[in-house]
């Protein structure tokens, strides 16, 4: 069987896709996504996202990590599938709705020519709730809470952008704190469901750095949901105004947490980089 597929990035936030628009849904997505994305045996990849009809939206995304996971959404990752479909006409407007896991989300097409090179996402409203980020924490904001990881005390901020995040504010984000107590603070028996972890530098209340922990795929270039919990955690703890921008490997985020509609907005890049077609037995 072959599978035609695109690689896309977002701020170097990379994933395979899949027009199931022109194609039959694969089979076994969790193993697909796993072989597709490793770096070394298959095309290499921070996951694999499906571009689907919906009953509700002009398009579905379904995203699975590299581990093979489903997760509810990616904010990299959504600024591709909205290129891709503007730039393949499978929509006709420049704004238009996703449906995601995470619920629907409404993209803006911010350059032209016929290709989408910039995308604005209205990532939708926060939620605070400690138990429905969710987490074993009750609150209506969780917000400075001291959590102890293997007798290593963090001071961590709770944001679920539809998926849980664990922001964490640092004088340096090292690789000690990303790659050795991301991984320890993402299976956390705080998390049921797991969660991604952000660590944040503070450059300025304009301007933050980023690294992310991603929950099932490791440390990426870039995480879009992160950088808008990062937004939010910095505002509600007093750290940066509403907009702001965020540096991550990969690139730059530009973000705003709205205060009339509470709602979040991103604004980031959307590249092609190959198409190919993957061969299964």
């Amino acid at each position: 069987m072959e599978i035609p597929f695109i690689k896309m990035h977002g701020a170097g936030n990379d994933y395979i896709y899949v027009d199931c628009f022109a194609n039959e849904v694969p089979q076994n997505v969790e193993q697909l996504s796993i072989a597709m994305s490793n770096r070394h045996e298959g095309i290499g990849a921070d996951g694999l996202i499906l571009i689907c009809p919906s009953d509700v939206a002009p398009v579905q995304m379904r995203m699975f990590n590299a581990d093979g996971s489903e997760s509810e959404m990616c904010g990299n990752g959504i600024r591709c599938v909205a290129k891709y479909v503007y730039d393949e006409k499978i929509v006709d407007s420049r704004t238009f709705d996703i449906e995601t896991g995470a619920g629907i989300l409404t993209m803006d097409i911010c350059s032209g020519n016929g290709v989408a090179e910039l995308v604005r996402v209205d990532m939708g409203e926060p939620i605070l709730d400690g138990q429905k980020i969710p987490s074993t924490l009750v609150g209506e904001q969780v917000i400075g809470h001291s959590l102890t990881v293997d007798g290593r005390d963090f001071e961590v901020n709770l944001v679920s952008m539809g998926n849980p995040h664990c922001v964490i504010f640092v004088d340096e984000a090292t690789d000690d704190l990303v790659l050795n107590w991301g991984p320890k603070i993402e299976n956390h028996s705080t998390f049921p469901n797991r969660t991604n972890v952000e660590f944040v530098e503070i450059v300025s209340r304009t301007h933050f750095r980023q690294r992310t922990w991603e929950r099932g795929s490791g440390e990426t270039l870039a995480c879009g949901t992160g950088a808008s919990a990062v937004c939010v955690a910095g505002v509600l703890s007093d750290r940066c105004e509403r907009k702001v921008a965020i540096d991550l490997l990969g690139g730059r985020l530009e973000m705003e947490w709205n205060p009339e509609t509470n709602h979040v907005f991103k604004m980031g890049p959307a590249v092609e980089v190959f198409r190919g077609v993957w061969k299964t037995d």
